[in-house]
């Protein structure tokens, strides 16, 4: 049995020489991100009728999400199959996801035409197309985003009931944290809920297109396979968050516990792998996948990222290895971020008149809204407790 470390605040100093870099690129995104405003979608990006998602929803958004879907997959380990030795990696899971999801939220934001109003999608039910995909990932996204800081809640309460706290939020911690305790099981339940949802919904979006995607991706078994590739994408991401944090803050190494994990994930991918080329030989479209274009390419790529991933995950050379976790872990969650990219930009036909790429702008404020979730990742893991883990032990490979 692993022993667990208390989460403790890392402290030390957070203006860095590499946070202030994080900084100065957040600072040129926010400039764009007026401008973009100001002069509108035309002006700034690549978007076109033909083309009305582009990066910001492809990457920031359906890409995102998926890579802060570690939350939920750990939520069933932990919660669901009540395996309590991965605690540990239960809270800096939520942080990610929560990071994830708010920085998608935002991305949504700087990509519809009137931001102004998304307020009304949740507070005018009345207007509701209760037949509409978007509803329901509109609702769910921003229902797990308020869903995620819950259950993150109890490690700021937990530092604002210290001594030496500002009066307000101790007084708000001790109203509040008792609150969120007895309210934790609905909260993580409705936090399995609304994944499950939303995930198979951005899946759902791309059949609506019908013809204009091609046929490697379009597929009824699409919010199957967006929902499988999002956990194992879950896994992936605590997998690497693990071993770069360990590594950059100089903690004691998860190996261990993250090689006993590594199973999951590659049993998703080859479930993953049987639904998504079973379909297509089936639906009698494997020839699709050796003509000389793009898609065909795009195809390969994806399967030998999964291939290679689950290959490495079952591979004890790899899984018993922090360095060879960390490369197993890649591959799979670039292979799931592939696949969405693909369905959503690469497979996206509209018609021969159109065509898209990302405007420097965009690309600008996607590095942004990036450089801005790991400077909210440093502050809250050095003011805050969310790194424990699982206290050094003898002889663990990998671990030096």
């Amino acid at each position: 049995m692993s022993t667990h470390t208390k989460p403790q605040p890392l402290g030390g100093p957070l203006w860095t020489p590499a946070f202030k870099v994080l900084a100065a690129i957040v600072g040129v995104s926010v400039l764009l991100m007026i401008w973009r405003f100001i002069a509108g979608l035309g002006a700034t990006t690549g978007l076109s009728d033909g083309y009305p998602w582009g990066i910001w929803i492809a990457f920031d958004v359906v890409t995102g999400t998926a890579l802060g879907c570690g939350g939920y997959a750990m939520a069933f380990l932990v919660y669901i199959f009540n395996k309590g030795d991965y605690h540990p990696l239960m809270r800096p899971a939520v942080l990610t996801s929560a990071l994830g999801y708010t920085m998608a939220a935002l991305a949504i934001n700087i990509d519809v035409g009137r931001t102004p109003y998304i307020y009304k999608i949740p507070v005018f039910p009345a207007w509701w197309n209760l037949n509409s995909v978007l509803l329901e990932v509109a609702l769910c996204v921003m229902a797990y985003v308020a869903i995620l800081w819950l259950e993150l809640s109890p490690a700021f309460f937990e530092t604002w009931e210290q001594a030496g706290s500002h009066p307000a939020l101790k007084k708000l911690a001790g109203v509040l944290h008792p609150i969120v305790k007895k309210l934790m099981i609905p909260i993580l339940a409705v936090g399995v809920l609304l994944p499950t949802m939303h995930q198979t919904s951005l899946g759902a979006l791309m059949l609506l297109a019908g013809q204009k995607v091609h046929g490697l991706w379009q597929t009824p078994f699409a919010p199957l396979l967006f929902l499988i590739s999002c956990v194992a994408m879950g896994y992936g991401v605590v997998a690497m968050e693990s071993t770069l944090a360990t590594s950059v803050f100089k903690r004691p190494r998860e190996t261990r516990l993250l090689a006993r994990m590594a199973v999951v994930p590659a049993w998703l991918v080859v479930v993953y792998l049987i639904l998504r080329l079973g379909d297509i030989v089936l639906r009698g479209r494997m020839g699709l996948a050796f003509h000389a274009n793009i898609q065909a390419f795009m195809f390969w790529v994806e399967m030998v990222l999964f291939i290679g991933g689950a290959a490495m995950l079952f591979s004890p050379k790899f899984k018993d290895t922090a360095k060879g976790q960390f490369q197993a872990s890649m591959a799979v969650v670039l292979a799931g971020a592939v696949y969405r990219m693909d369905t959503y930009l690469v497979a996206y036909n509209p018609g021969k008149n159109w065509a898209y790429f990302p405007a420097v702008p965009e690309l600008l404020i996607t590095v942004g809204v990036v450089a801005l979730e790991i400077m909210a990742y440093l502050y809250i893991v050095k003011r805050y407790p969310i790194l424990g883990g699982v206290a050094a032990a003898p002889n663990v490979r990998g671990a030096e």
